[in-house]
Formats: structure tokens, C-alpha cells, sequence
């Protein structure tokens, strides 16, 4: 486990912010190499960050971080000496490290049960303990090293800086996934003043509000029913899904909001990671607003580069097999994440072939009322690691045991006021109407109400923190 969410807040990032605060934002050269004291201290806490759980596994971090450092001077040099087949075996190497290192702890003993499933071969699990983050910290480095083979970004012969850019503890754990391209320029020179600091600190605020206020409660309703799956109606087997819809929606935006926000503290701006991805009106805008980082991230380096969909449609249905095939296995070492990546990979073939003439057609609610069924059964398959649950659940859906029971009523009458709540904080109207009320209040008085909504909610965030032992974040494991 990484810092528990008291200490994080009470003592790591006070302490972080104080003295990060203190040091001085001007840097210095030494011996041709700009010398930042800030970034330093950021890098030695997000370090501090990361071995509090998990000490044996900060030596497999290093390791990339000097694995990718070294790979981004090695295809620099090459490139300098003309020499492109140098540059690219630099390359090739490094991302063959990589995809090794993290092919090995995360699917290693996912393999050996799919081989002994199929054969009487009874391999032993290594039952490999899954570094934390991992997933997100590969695919950072693996951009800076191919952005710098692109020409697309300078090479970095700062290692401190570079080490402080994979090891950044707001986002290290569960993203957004930060290009490196993104943050070059910020590595350097990034606005510090109060006023970022302080919408940075509102921002977090908003996260952590989604997750204790709101996760964690439509997380223990999801719970509750997955673990009567055989004997559940029709109607609490789809408000467990609704609920778990919620709770991964506000589990994960809401991480991204606080990583956001503890980076606007330190001067950063990361890129948004959603935007309002249930209000889609089809998968294929869905996939546009959710996850929006790791979306760009196989765009970019897999789509793309395998020819995207310039190379006719069959191509591209090939293409895109191969990428959300790719994504449903970096979600998890697990068939059900398989099948989740290649149930959308379907729906937006069907999208871009059959559905979209009709779907331009269409009146507006029901596209979206399409889009949310197949977005709340898409979640039902990535929730189901046992194939035996998720048939269970599926058949419950579709009304196996029955359509409905006295304990659906139950639930309805405990969370429904939640699930409205929680369906309106799913949309861009909070936001609108709070955009709207504050351009008619003067400026003071703006950041007056601002500083009111913000103490306020991190004042019931906390005391939620405190009071409820049920805090797991879903993107951990990822």
C-alpha cells in the first residue's frame, strides 16, 4: 500500500508544499547543467512517495528511469552522428526493455494459469506482487524516448529533471499519463505564483469530494449486490451496475482531478483526463472523453504508426483490433479485460461501418440512452474478473432470477437520492451554473465563495476520509 490517505494529508503533503514553498524557484548552473532545488526536493519526495509501500520495488523504478535516460542519450547520439540505424536498434532496445520489464511483473502468472487452464502442465505461480503504477510510469518514459527518436522533443541531459518527470508523485500512481512533450517546457520554468497554487488546491479539493463523498458510497452498494450475484433480480443486478458506472467514473476522475490540482500546486499543468464521458452519444464519443490520456497515448504510438486508418477500412479494423486488444490487457492481467477491450473494439467497428448514418439520424436522447446501456454492460465485464461471476451477473441482468425483489426496493429507497446526485455531478451543469452565478459576483467576491465551496468540501472529504475505512482506489491496480 502507498501512503494511507491521513498521513498523505495531514502530514506528506504539507510538509511537500511547505517546504517546496520555501526553496528558491530560480535555478542555477553548475558545471553546464541547470540545477533546480525545487525539482530536486520534488524528486526526493515522489521517491519517499513510492518506497513507503513498496521499498523493494523503488529499485525497478530507478531502473527505468535510468533505462529510458540512457535510451534517450543513446538515440540523440546516433542521431547527431547520422547514423539512423544506430538510433533506431537504441530504440528498439529501450522499448523491448520496457514492454519486458512490465510484461514480466504484470503478466507473468496471468500466462501460467491460462497454460496450466489448457493442459495438465501444473506450473507454480511466482505470484508476482504487481509494482504499483507501474503501467503509468512505462508508458510515460516509453513517450519521452520515442518523442526524442520523432524529433519531437529536445533530449533531457538533466537526469535529476528527468528522474523528477517519471517519479512526480500526483500522478504517479494512476495518472493521467503525462507525456513527456507535454511538460518539457515546465520542467524549466513553470508559474508558481498563489493564484495557481490556489486553483490547484480547489481542483484537489473537487477530487477528493468525488471519491470519499461519492465513490466510495456507490462502491459499497456495487459490492453489496456483485456478491449476490447467483440469487439477484433483473432490477438490483442494473442498479449494482449503475453503481459501480459511478464509482469507477468518480474513483478515476476524481484521482485525475487531485492529480491536477497537486500539480497546478507545483506549478504544472497536466492535460484534462475527462470530459463529461456519460454524457456521450455514442462509444466512439465516449472513448473521446474517457481516459482521455491513455486514449491519445495508443493513438499516437500504436494507431498510427500501425497505419491509423489511412490504409482502406480493413486495415483500420485490424488496427484497431490490435489497439483495444492492447488496452483491455493494460487494464489487467485478465480475460474479462481482454473481452472488455473487444466488446468496444465491436461497438466502434459497428460505429464506423453499420451504425453511423443511423446513428446521425437519431434523436439526441436516445443516442445517448444507447450509449449508457452499452457503457454500463461494458463495465459489468470489466468488474467480472471470474468469467463464472460475470455469467452469473449477465443472466441476472437480463432477469434469470426474476425481475425484481424487495431488496431492489431497498437499495432504491437508501441510495437513490445518491444516484440522482451522483448523475448531475456526471455532467458539465454543476460547472455551468457555478461559471454562470460567479461572472455575475465581482471579482473579491468570486474568490471569496470559491475559498467558502472549497474549505467546505475539503472539510467534508476529510471528515469522510476519516470516518469511513472503505477508500480503495480502482486505477491502483492498474
Amino acid at each position: 500500500m502507498v501512503f494511507s490517505s491521513l498521513i498523505f494529508l495531514c502530514g506528506f503533503l504539507p510538509f511537500t508544499v511547505l517546504i517546496y514553498r520555501i526553496l528558491p524557484s530560480k535555478t542555477i548552473t553548475i558545471r553546464n547543467t541547470v540545477f533546480s532545488a525545487r525539482n530536486f526536493f520534488l524528486l526526493l519526495m515522489s521517491l519517499l512517495f513510492y518506497a513507503w509501500g513498496e521499498p523493494v520495488y523503488i529499485l525497478l523504478m530507478l531502473s527505468s528511469i535510468l533505462l529510458n535516460y540512457i535510451g534517450g542519450l543513446l538515440v540523440h547520439s546516433a542521431q547527431e552522428k547520422k547514423r539512423q540505424g544506430g538510433a533506431k536498434a537504441a530504440l528498439l532496445f529501450t522499448l523491448i526493455v520496457n514492454l519486458s520489464l512490465l510484461g514480466f511483473f504484470k503478466y507473468t502468472d496471468f500466462f501460467i494459469r491460462t497454460i496450466n487452464s489448457v493442459s495438465d502442465a501444473g506450473i507454480a505461480l511466482l505470484k508476482i506482487a504487481l509494482p504499483i503504477g507501474i503501467s503509468f510510469y512505462t508508458f510515460q518514459a516509453l513517450s519521452y524516448v520515442i518523442d526524442v527518436y520523432r524529433g519531437d522533443v529536445k533530449v533531457q541531459k538533466n537526469l535529476i529533471d528527468f528522474a523528477m518527470y517519471v517519479t512526480l508523485f500526483p500522478q504517479l500512481i494512476a495518472g493521467p499519463i503525462v507525456r513527456y512533450a507535454d511538460v518539457e517546457a515546465q520542467l524549466q520554468k513553470r508559474d508558481d505564483s498563489m493564484h495557481q497554487f490556489c486553483m490547484g488546491l480547489f481542483r484537489f479539493g473537487i477530487g477528493l469530494g468525488k471519491k470519499a463523498l461519492l465513490a466510495n458510497q456507490a462502491g459499497r452498494l456495487w459490492e453489496a449486490i456483485a456478491a449476490q450475484s447467483e440469487s439477484i433480480s433483473a432490477a438490483s443486478a442494473w442498479i449494482g451496475a449503475i453503481a459501480f458506472t459511478f464509482q469507477i467514473y468518480f474513483d478515476f476522475s476524481g484521482y485525475s482531478d487531485m492529480a491536477i490540482g497537486l500539480g497546478k500546486m507545483f506549478g504544472f499543468t497536466f492535460v484534462e483526463n475527462f470530459r463529461y464521458p456519460y454524457q456521450a452519444d455514442s462509444i466512439t464519443d465516449f472513448w473521446r472523453r474517457w481516459h482521455i490520456t491513455l486514449s491519445t497515448w495508443f493513438r499516437e504510438y500504436v494507431y498510427i504508426p500501425l497505419g491509423g486508418n489511412r490504409k482502406g477500412m480493413a486495415r483500420q479494423i485490424v488496427n484497431l483490433l490490435i489497439v483495444w486488444s492492447l488496452t483491455g490487457l493494460w487494464h489487467g492481467a485478465g480475460w474479462n479485460f481482454l473481452l472488455w477491450g473487444l466488446y468496444f473494439f465491436a461497438l466502434l467497428v459497428l460505429e464506423k461501418t453499420l451504425l453511423r448514418k443511423i446513428l446521425t439520424k437519431t434523436p439526441a436522447l436516445i443516442k445517448h440512452g444507447y450509449a449508457l446501456l452499452m457503457i454500463v454492460f461494458g463495465w459489468v465485464i470489466f468488474a467480472a474478473e471470474d468469467f463464472t461471476i460475470l455469467q452469473q451477473y449477465c443472466r441476472a441482468l437480463f432477469g434469470a432470477n426474476g425481475f425484481y425483489e424487495a431488496t431492489a426496493l431497498y437499495h432504491l429507497s437508501n441510495y437513490g437520492i445518491l444516484f440522482v446526485i451522483m448523475a448531475i455531478a456526471s455532467t458539465e451543469l454543476p460547472a455551468k451554473l457555478a461559471r454562470k452565478f460567479l461572472a455575475k459576483c465581482s471579482d473579491s467576491a468570486a474568490v471569496v465563495l470559491q475559498g467558502i465551496w472549497c474549505t467546505a468540501l475539503l472539510v467534508l472529504s476529510f471528515s469522510a476520509v476519516v470516518a469511513d475505512s472503505y477508500n480503495p482506489f480502482l486505477y491502483f491496480r492498474f
